[in-house]
């Protein structure tokens, strides 16, 4: 099962969303409350640890560092939530009253970005993370809707299917589940079991939306380069998987696969045309699959 915390790469995914937002005129997903959920204090210290080398060993320009910023950093994270909330966008449209399910929310903000009060929200992440979270927003004085719930999860003693019952998940209802950021951490067969607990909560027409790596021999230098960053960070990458896997593992758990985007489609989709440094990473893919197998509780 995925053992969320609060990693570095998390904060540098948050920070990357509120420098996009901040900085891009052309811009590929805006989360404006990125900055204020983040933190001039916390912003400020992301940025100097990217351009101190993550490290302190080096002092990049603030050239090379916004560089940096829009090789490195920028281009999964921005792609796949736009990926993400479009398609959550899609089946809320499609389907009325849903259920939006946060794998590892961190620092997301769609809770206060949405405007569609039929999408229930649940956020699903490790207690410290979570409590975290909860006083940023305290602080900020934002106000949490009616729609919205936090469940803790210590994925170590607690099922995540379990916490999310407790707290008014409804299995009857279709739901959208997202997971992203974590399948580059784990083995397929632990990501399957999230995406089992996924299945075991799913009624008819449910969806899960992932972004992965692909496993392939030789990688570019921009993807060996980052795996070098994230290891020295504390977070080794293992190394991708298959299409073919990655099918077949959804299969058996009930799900079709309905939406891929292999890296030549993501950057078509959101990165051609551009006038700045920002393109598609060579080896991440996106998926959206949708629950076609077992008891329909409608």
């Amino acid at each position: 099962m995925v053992n969320e915390r609060e990693s570095v790469t998390a904060k540098i995914c948050a920070f990357v969303r509120a420098w996009h937002s901040n900085r891009s005129r052309d811009k590929i997903y805006d989360d404006y409350l990125a900055y204020d959920m983040l933190g001039k204090e916390e912003y400020d210290s992301i940025y100097e640890l990217i351009s101190s080398g993550l490290d302190g060993s080096r002092h990049f320009s603030r050239e090379d560092t916004e560089q940096i910023i829009a090789e490195y950093f920028a281009p999964i994270p921005l792609s796949r939530i736009h990926f993400n909330e479009s398609r959550l966008a899609d089946f809320a449209a499609e389907n009325g009253e849903v259920q939006y399910v946060i794998c590892g929310a961190g620092s997301d903000t769609f809770a206060f970005r949405n405007e569609n009060e039929d999408i229930e929200i649940f956020e699903i992440d490790h207690p410290d993370t979570q409590r975290y979270k909860l006083g940023k927003i305290d602080e900020l004085e934002w106000n949490i809707r009616r729609n919205v719930h936090y469940v803790s999860v210590d994925f170590e003693r607690e099922r995540m299917c379990d916490k999310l019952l407790a707290a008014g998940f409804d299995p009857a209802k279709k739901t959208f589940f997202s997971i992203l950021g974590v399948s580059y951490y784990l083995t397929l067969d632990v990501f399957s079991d999230t995406l089992a607990q996924m299945a075991e909560l799913s009624a008819l027409g449910s969806v899960v939306v992932f972004d992965y790596p692909i496993k392939t021999g030789e990688f570019p230098r921009r993807v060996t380069r980052l795996e070098k960053i994230t290891e020295s960070l504390g977070e080794e990458m293992r190394g991708g998987f298959d299409y073919n896997e990655v099918s077949r593992a959804l299969y058996s758990l009930g799900f079709q696969i309905d939406t891929y985007m292999p890296p030549e489609k993501v950057q078509q989709e959101y990165f051609d045309g551009r006038q700045d440094d920002l393109r598609a990473f060579e080896n991440v893919s996106l998926i959206s699959a949708q629950y076609t197998a077992g008891y329909d509780y409608e």
